[in-house]
């Protein structure tokens, strides 16, 4: 028979997970870095759009990492080493090009297609892995993360305060995999006018609101909603308590198991060589050289079997 045991739930305190779609020129750059650098001090932010968000680097204090393509293990890397550089905001500008750019899922799935010989389900198939590997890496980043995503335009005719019918840029679904908003705690829509609708928040205060051009005030917001909770451990915890010289299997086994139950096992840290792996990769290499230390301490020379009495 399976067991299970439940446990009685808490609220912990945790980071944000935000996405800001619109269309282009509706502000969401703007507004990740206005919230962004209200979360936190050390701000990395991933450019995708050849630089525009350094057009900004006179009103924030942010780093920038510039991609010309953007293949998900790329995404990953490049959590690796903001989580282990210590950056307290990842803002990923934007993510659609992970999605539809050079390099993104797309082409992905168009490349193994090809490969196999037996069309795009089969190129899905293949490519499926990679993408939840990315987007486990992105929700498991040690601090807060803010996403922007385009969305395709249209045009809608509207009656303004004089009667006239007058044409209006809306935008539409986000550039990315349907269903994207669901990996998200608060997903905010942004128009031309550079409003925001909030349209999906599991922070019930914030649920619905409607703001134009947000401010420090809705970072504040967000920050009390997240900080309404017991402390959690952090994944640089975890991480200290994985490469300690001492730890032994059985701890580093309960760690692991710990960690799973948290949905962290794939957030995307660096090993000792500067290399891109997840925490639970991490884990299990350390338990498995406790595990060798300690069977070799165990079957070590004894006395009276060829070793020397003490």
């Amino acid at each position: 028979m399976t067991h299970f045991t439940f446990s009685h739930a808490s609220k912990e305190q945790a980071k944000a997970r935000i996405a800001l779609t619109g269309p282009s020129g509706s502000g969401k750059t703007y507004t990740a870095l206005v919230v962004g650098t209200e979360l936190g001090k050390r701000v990395a932010l991933i450019d995708t759009e050849r630089g525009s968000a350094s057009k900004y680097a006179d009103k924030f204090n942010f780093d920038t990492l510039q991609l010309a393509t953007f293949e998900p293990n790329a995404l990953v890397d490049a959590l690796a080493v903001a989580a282990h550089d210590g950056y307290d905001v990842m803002i990923v500008d934007s993510f659609s090009h992970f999605w539809s750019g050079a390099g993104g899922m797309l082409e992905q799935v168009d490349h193994a297609a090809k490969r196999s010989g037996s069309g795009s389900f089969a190129g899905w198939r293949e490519a499926r892995p990679m993408e939840r590997a990315m987007l486990d890496a992105l929700l498991a980043y040690p601090g807060h993360v803010i996403t922007t995503m385009r969305t395709k335009t249209e045009y809608v005719v509207e009656t303004d305060d004089r009667g006239r019918k007058v044409p209006r840029k809306v935008g539409l679904r986000p550039e990315q995999r349907d269903g994207i908003e669901y990996e998200f705690d608060i997903v905010g829509d942004l128009d031309y006018e550079h409003t925001l609708v909030l349209s999906k928040s599991r922070a019930e205060p914030l649920s619905g609101l409607v703001i134009r051009k947000p401010d420090a005030r809705f970072a504040e917001s967000i920050m009390d909603w997240l900080n309404a909770g017991v402390p959690a451990p952090t994944v640089h915890d975890y991480i200290a308590t994985a490469t300690a010289p001492d730890a032994t299997y059985d701890e580093l086994r309960a760690l692991y198991d710990e960690v799973r139950r948290r949905n962290w096992l794939d957030a995307a840290v660096l090993d000792a060589d500067g290399e891109s792996v997840t925490l639970g990769e991490l884990i299990a290499h350390h338990g498995t050289e406790a595990k060798s230390r300690s069977e070799k301490t165990d079957s070590g020379p004894r006395n009276g079997k060829g070793g020397k009495a003490a």
